[in-house]
């Protein structure tokens, strides 16, 4: 079992779905569908190869909704934070925050605030009795007992070191995302700025001034092919629709725009501070309090939640409990990899956290709450900014790590559709699981709910379950393919749920993750 070698593996209880439940997108009574599994552990490469086939947590509740049934299907998101540039209405957002910690001004007039994936919970309040029997039944010390036994016999054991807490300061200008040192340029690939409109499906605005610069250059090009002539170049490349502009005229960088100067009599401090999801961690320990009660405050008055309904075992179980593994490669990022809570620190009081996981590929937004004091300052919209920011920054030491992905768009809910403006965005195909262009799937989505994004009707989800038989299942004590597992069952029932979980799981994901069989 080399593919252990690194740590303990994944062990997950899988239930298939059986019934239709409420829906908190649409609040459809009996519109809501999905697969579950309750996952005891979990690696960071085997929850970056779930989600990436569609799956996304809620505390160690792990779920993928039955997209071709459930009333809202969810498509999974990814924004390509390298070639980002953040729209008017995302630099209105920062230059906002700016004017308030230099000067303390508040904007006048309301602020519609779009928090990300705040409805995260709403997506799984059918399974909450489910996940509530579950947490009460699952028994992970035992498990880790047996599993630890079984593991020790082949020496598989081995300790990982705690990430450490990074700091993020408002402050000072030249400083990181997520260090004190000084901060070195990002070097990014800038791509034409996107237009901003309701209507995703249309082509971005341009500027007149763009277009008689456009129009200019082709009368050249057809004057004299050749190119060279007023700054225009066309030498053995497809000529460009938009000239290059000056330096001085380039768009500032998302960095830039976040971490501008501020004078030394600023009216606010503001920090952001990344600390692991561990109650062994001093920093998330000596924060919980407040944290807790920034959660509450924020679900009772942005969600109208009864305040019994908001207790320190919910918000422990769904935002302070992770399965994954804290993993610290030499060739990851200085933080590590697994679960974080990045706090947004104003003038030494809480009033944001946004619950995010770090995964070989990936940031991956959970959950945010913050200060409804501090809706004015459109916190969902600049936390959303940080964190693609923050993937930046991660992908400078790991290079791999460079897409940010922001949970679950669904294009029938309106209050979900401004994922979208995060430019460029992928969508997930539901059946093939390749990544598609958000500008291509949007008409296909106006026609239809449910849609298969990948246009090649012979294409196939490559890894798809091909040999169930080396599926690994954990059983009393002891590791072994499904195929030796399944000769000591008869019940037909608990087949089929096995083959539906290597469907949805994967070939690569089934032979390393261990099914629990009770």
């Amino acid at each position: 079992m080399a593919f252990w070698a690194g740590g303990s593996p994944s062990i997950v209880d899988y239930f298939p779905s059986e019934d239709f439940y409420r829906c908190g997108y649409c609040k459809n009574e009996l519109g809501s569908r999905s697969n579950g599994m309750w996952a005891h552990s979990m690696t960071v490469q085997d929850y970056q190869d779930l989600i990436d086939r569609g799956w996304r947590r809620s505390g160690k509740y792990v779920y993928k909704p039955v997209m071709n049934q459930t009333c809202c299907p969810q498509y999974t998101i990814r924004c390509r934070p390298l070639q980002f540039q953040p729209s008017k209405s995302h630099k209105k957002v920062l230059k906002k925050m700016l004017k308030f910690l230099a000067k303390g001004e508040i904007p006048k007039g309301s602020c519609k605030d779009e928090p990300m994936d705040s409805t995260v919970d709403d997506a799984v309040a059918g399974d909450f009795a489910l996940i509530n029997k579950l947490d009460i039944q699952c028994d992970l010390k035992t498990l880790s007992d047996d599993l630890k036994e079984s593991l020790e016999s082949e020496g598989k054991n081995s300790k990982k070191e705690e990430p450490h807490e990074l700091l993020q300061s408002q402050d000072f200008a030249g400083e990181k995302l997520g260090s004190g040192e000084p901060s070195h340029s990002v070097k990014v690939h800038t791509v034409p700025k996107p237009g901003k409109g309701a209507d995703l499906s249309k082509p971005p605005c341009r500027k007149a001034k763009e277009i008689r610069k456009e129009r200019r250059r082709l009368k050249l090009l057809q004057q004299n092919p050749a190119g060279g002539q007023d700054g225009f170049q066309a030498q053995g490349q497809p000529p460009s629709l938009f000239p290059a502009k000056a330096n001085s005229n380039q768009p500032k960088a998302l960095e830039d725009l976040i971490f501008e100067s501020l004078p030394e009599n600023a009216s606010h401090k503001l920090e952001v501070r990344l600390v692991p999801v561990s109650f062994e961690d001093p920093e998330f320990k000596s924060s919980f309090s407040q944290s807790f009660s920034l959660y509450v405050k924020y679900q009772v008055a942005i969600h109208q939640d009864p305040p019994d309904e908001c207790g320190k075992t919910e918000f422990t179980r769904f935002l302070c409990t992770s399965p994954l593994e804290a993993e610290t490669p030499p060739n990851g990022p200085d933080c590590g990899y697994g679960s974080f809570h990045q706090q947004y620190w104003l003038d030494g009081k809480i009033i944001a956290v946004g619950v995010i996981d770090i995964l070989p590929n990936c940031v991956s937004s959970v959950y945010l709450y913050y200060d409804p004091d501090y809706s004015f300052l459109s916190l969902g919209v600049y936390s959303a900014l940080r964190e693609i920011a923050f993937t930046r920054q991660l992908h400078e030491k790991t290079s791999q790590l460079s897409y940010y992905y922001m949970g679950f768009y669904i294009h029938s809910c309106p209050k979900m559709k401004y994922k979208g403006q995060y430019r460029p965005s992928d969508l997930l195909c539901p059946e093939t699981y390749v990544w598609v262009p958000i500008e291509q799937c949007l008409p296909s989505l106006e026609n239809s709910k449910y849609c298969r994004f990948n246009q090649d009707p012979e294409a196939v989800d490559e890894d798809r379950s091909t040999e169930p038989d080396r599926l690994q299942v954990f059983h009393k004590r002891a590791i072994m393919p499904y195929g030796v597992y399944k000769k000591h069952q008869k019940d037909p029932s608990e087949e089929a749920a096995v083959l539906q979980y290597a469907s949805l799981v994967g070939q690569k994901c089934s032979e390393r993750m261990l099914l629990l069989r009770h």
